[in-house]
């Protein structure tokens, strides 16, 4: 080749890297509108359609129990499926790890203290008269006033005074438990308003009336909630289709010094059989969906009341959870760790959302209020204030919407035992008061101790960061009227 041609090729390519450059500065200011108008057009495309929703919540399940969040010794294709087919949210998380508050937010999008129910409702509480009130407005209850059929199947755990009743919460239809839980195997749930003994597993029992009712309802917008009891305690009995998965698995636990590996194995084991048991049962709701040719105008949500730990930090359940290391069964550890608090939280939505996306931001179960009402295009109440965000727009890729850095959460421990706990989390931080206790106080530095496992809260080094997460712990209780006394 010739220097002269050299010369010109060498001129060529400038020129079109320096027309690039200059396009590209020209284009640049209208880079954000061009994505915003191909999202727009992405949810125009839903715009004269009305969409159902099918909210699954299962009780009691971790992340690590599921094969999509890397889970992979436990069994769940139709879970991993939604993530496939829809989208996965990497750190959602509640704002309380116990049951009754939790269900709270998920339903009203208010903290448990704003609706007087700071932990899980017991039998006692519920024969004296706590519940969810009626000044709490339920999204069901919203959606029913727009026209929608709405049920609840399974786990309710609001209230078991009529009063209280999901009929009287913004559910056209319930079938299942006011209770905590109920029997894995023949359990007494309600059915037609009596309750009685009905013959078989409970996770079966609770779907195939959902699908029954999808069936009868499948010509008008519905919204059914499916709550299972499981993988809650107690794990078994399961169906042998689920359990015979397991039996010869030898299950990785956490490395902690004392646990009773022998007793920690089989726990994994059952409690793999009993998540298997509600994927299972999702399998089947996936395909009546197809059956009945619901699946591309139904809204499938997936999650947990709240996160789990078996043997991770030495304890056994949830935020109220005991200790297990050293070959015991408590005392009480009362906690507000990542393990508690961080839920799976999976949304398919066929021809809207592109399978396979994920959402790294934090949202909450509080989120859930406004947020099904942003997918459906229905207004909320303008006088009803919630403390939820409508996470519609990061479904649809939007990230530059102002969205939250931190999170603030709440648990007051009175059933075997006291506490009474606030947690701010950011990114990087985590600052976890113990009120009226003493010497409990906790401070992790996430960034670099995910697993929450060096407490640096009386480390002179930290205090600054203590005391700036602590300024805005203050803001968060007093802008809720938090009711604990510092």
């Amino acid at each position: 080749m010739t220097g002269k041609r050299k010369s010109t090729i060498f001129f060529l390519i400038l020129s079109s890297v320096i027309t690039a450059g200059i396009g590209y500065l020209l284009v640049r200011p209208y880079l954000k509108a061009i994505v915003t108008a191909a999202v727009s057009a992405k949810q125009n495309a839903r715009s004269n359609a009305t969409y159902n929703i099918v909210s699954i919540v299962s009780d009691d399940q971790a992340l690590w129990s599921i094969g999509a969040y890397g889970g992979h010794e436990a069994v769940t294709p139709n879970m991993d499926r939604l993530a496939r087919e829809g989208v996965k949210f990497n750190n959602a998380f509640v704002t309380t790890p116990v049951c009754s508050p939790s269900r709270v937010a998920f339903l009203t999008g208010l903290y448990g203290s704003q609706a007087g129910i700071t932990d899980y409702l017991t039998p006692d509480e519920g024969a004296s008269g706590m519940g969810l009130p009626a000044s709490a407005l339920t999204w069901p209850r919203v959606l029913q006033q727009n026209g929608y059929r709405t049920a609840l199947f399974g786990k309710y755990h609001l209230g078991t005074q009529a009063e209280f009743h999901p009929t009287k919460r913004g559910f056209d239809y319930f079938m299942g438990s006011q209770q905590g839980s109920f029997a894995p195997v023949n359990p007494r749930l309600e059915v037609n308003g009596r309750v009685t003994e009905v013959k078989g597993a409970g996770s079966d029992i609770v779907m195939d009336d959902a699908l029954r009712w999808i069936e009868a309802n499948k010509d008008r917008p519905f919204a059914a909630l499916i709550h299972f009891r499981e993988p809650h305690l107690p794990y078994t009995p399961m169906p042998e289709e689920d359990t015979r998965l397991f039996k010869t698995l030898d299950p990785t636990i956490p490395e902690v010094k004392g646990l009773d590996r022998k007793q920690v194995k089989q726990f994994y084991r059952d409690y793999y059989a009993a998540v298997h048991a509600v994927d299972r049962n999702l399998g089947k709701l996936l395909a009546a969906l197809e059956r009945l040719n619901l699946d591309r105008r139904t809204i499938v949500i997936f999650q947990s009341d709240h996160g789990y730990n078996i043997g991770q930090h030495g304890i056994h359940t949830k935020g109220n959870g005991y200790v297990i290391a050293g070959g015991v069964n408590g005392p009480k550890r009362p906690n507000m760790w990542d393990t508690s608090l961080r839920i799976p939280l999976l949304i398919r939505w066929p021809g809207v959302l592109q399978g396979g996306a994920e959402i790294n931001e934090t949202v909450l179960n509080l989120d859930m209020f406004p947020s099904v009402l942003g997918m459906l295009k229905i207004k909320a109440p303008s006088d009803y204030r919630h403390n939820g965000q409508d996470f519609t727009p990061l479904l649809f890729g939007l990230r530059d919407i102002g969205w939250r850095t931190e999170i603030f959460g709440q648990y007051d421990l009175h059933n075997a035992g006291l506490a009474y706990m606030r947690m701010l989390r950011t990114s990087e931080w985590k600052l976890v008061r113990h009120y009226r206790a003493n010497e409990l106080d906790e401070l992790y530095d996430l960034k670099n101790d995910p697993g929450e496992l060096k407490n640096l809260y009386k480390d002179p080094k930290y205090r600054d960061v203590r005391e700036r997460l602590q300024q805005r712990l203050d803001a968060r209780m007093k802008a809720i009227n938090d009711p604990i006394p510092r």
